[in-house]
C-alpha cells in the first residue's frame, strides 16, 4: 500500500522526504504527487508533522518541480520531448498536453495540473515555445500553491482513505477533487464552530 510506504518514508527521513519526493516528480516517480501532498497532511491529522513546516516543505517541492520543469524545457526541451515521445506510455501524454497547449493557450498551465504526468510536460512545452519564466511564474505558482493546499486538506481531513480517494479524483477529475475540498472545508469550519460554542459555554 502506498500510503503506508509514504507514512513509513516520512517518518524516517522527515520534511526533507516530502520536499524530494515531490521534486523529482518531474522525473516520474511510481508514487503520484497528490499522494505525497495527502500523506503529508495525514501526518499532520494525527499529530507526527507540524502543520506550517508540512504545507510549506510541499509547497516548496512542488515548486521547485514546476521550476526544474520549465528550466529543462527551455535548454533541452526537443532532446527530452523526443525522447519521451519515443516512449509509448508517455507519446499519448505529450500529445495530450499539446493538444491543451493548442486549444488553451497559457491557460493550459492551470489546467495541466487536473492530469497527472500532463502538469509535468507542460511546463516542457511552454518553455519551449518562448514563454518568459516571469510569466510563468506569475501563471505556474499561485495555481501550484492552490493545488497544494487542495490535496493537504483531502489528506488532512480524510486520513488512511487517501489513496482511494485520490484513486477516485484520478479516474474522475476535476469535479471530484472540486466536491472533495467543499466537503473538506465544510467539515473543518463545522469543527471549529462546535470548538468556539464548547469554549462558549464552558466560560
Amino acid at each position: 500500500m502506498e500510503v503506508n510506504l509514504l507514512m513509513s518514508i516520512i517518518e524516517q527521513y522527515g520534511y526533507l522526504a516530502i520536499f524530494f519526493l515531490l521534486w523529482l516528480g518531474i522525473v516520474g516517480l511510481p508514487i503520484p504527487d497528490e499522494l505525497v501532498v495527502a500523506t503529508g497532511g495525514f501526518l499532520v491529522s494525527i499529530g507526527i508533522l507540524d502543520p506550517i513546516y508540512s504545507f510549506l516543505t510541499a509547497y516548496l517541492g512542488v515548486a521547485s518541480g514546476l521550476t526544474i520543469g520549465f528550466l529543462l524545457g527551455k535548454y533541452f526541451g526537443k532532446p527530452i520531448l523526443g525522447w519521451l515521445s519515443k516512449k509509448e506510455k508517455m507519446k499519448h501524454k505529450v500529445e495530450q498536453a499539446t493538444a491543451m497547449l493548442e486549444k488553451h493557450g497559457t491557460t493550459a498551465l492551470c489546467i495541466s495540473y487536473l492530469f497527472p504526468v500532463v502538469r509535468h510536460l507542460v511546463p516542457y512545452l511552454v518553455a519551449m515555445g518562448g514563454m518568459s519564466y516571469r510569466r510563468y511564474a506569475l501563471l505556474s505558482y499561485p495555481i501550484g500553491l492552490v493545488w497544494t493546499f487542495a490535496f493537504y486538506l483531502i489528506g488532512y481531513i480524510f486520513g488512511r482513505n487517501v489513496e482511494t480517494i485520490i484513486g477516485m479524483i484520478r479516474s474522475y477529475g476535476a469535479y471530484t477533487l472540486l466536491i472533495l475540498v467543499v466537503i473538506a472545508g465544510v467539515y473543518l469550519l463545522v469543527r471549529k464552530l462546535r470548538t468556539r460554542t464548547s469554549q462558549a459555554k464552558g466560560e
